[in-house]
């Protein structure tokens, strides 16, 4: 897909923000459209569909953490890329919005040219994945094309980061994966996360499909089972 029809929500309450932000991805070649709080981006995702949402995290009327958790419980929009650019950098801050389902947190001031260059990575992961297979084992099939996920003949939605996650691990059964592994092949090294981050995705996986399929090798990682007895 060309940029040029690649839409890009920005939502900030400081109009300043929203100006600066818009110049520059619009020089990239992005649409890009603008809210002021959590209530007015819900109703520019139904108008808009956005394919990246920006989103602040300390707004009025209605904060970033509530907005993305509204935006995921929401089976249509589950493949809209959530990117959190945030003065607040404190790791439950963070959490949070790992938790809720956001695919990066970037703290403010952030440079245009490093915005771009997230903006641009996260975008083409999302659009120009070449991959068009599945992954299947036993009850269990991960569509790797479609984003989708079948268990026992019942879809599961995922975030992008949750599915990325059981991707990885499910793509070879019972290799301990280390978590700097984990971070690096889900998150990238031009994201700072912490530890905490891959726990939270780990505990939202369990919860959707039974704590079974993933287990915790303490003081190394993690890895995915197909002999539950294991």
């Amino acid at each position: 897909m060309e940029k040029d029809k690649i839409k890009i929500l920005l939502v900030d309450d400081e109009p300043d923000i929203i100006e600066i932000l818009s110049y520059n991805l619009k020089k990239e070649g992005y649409q890009v459209f603008s809210a002021f709080n959590g209530k007015e981006a819900l109703a520019q995702v139904e108008k808009v569909k956005p394919h990246l949402i920006i989103l602040d995290v300390m707004m009025p009327v209605m904060d970033g953490i509530e907005t993305c958790e509204i935006i995921r419980k929401d089976k249509r929009h589950q493949e809209i890329i959530i990117m959190f650019l945030s003065a607040r950098s404190e790791d439950y801050s963070q959490v949070a919005a790992f938790g809720v389902g956001a695919d990066d947190y970037v703290n403010k001031p952030i440079k245009p040219k490093v915005l771009n260059s997230k903006v641009n990575a996260l975008l083409r992961r999302f659009l120009n994945s070449e991959v068009s297979s599945e992954i299947a084992h036993g009850d269990l099939t991960i569509n790797l094309d479609e984003y989708k996920v079948t268990l026992k003949d019942k879809k599961i939605l995922f975030p992008r980061k949750e599915f990325e996650l059981l991707r990885l691990l499910a793509s070879q059964p019972d290799k301990v994966f280390k978590r700097d592994v984990i971070l690096e092949s889900v998150w990238g090294n031009d994201v700072v996360v912490g530890d905490r981050t891959i726990d939270v995705h780990i505990r939202k996986l369990r919860e959707k499909m039974g704590s079974n399929y993933i287990k915790t090798i303490k003081g190394v990682g993690y890895k995915f089972v197909i002999n539950q007895n294991n």
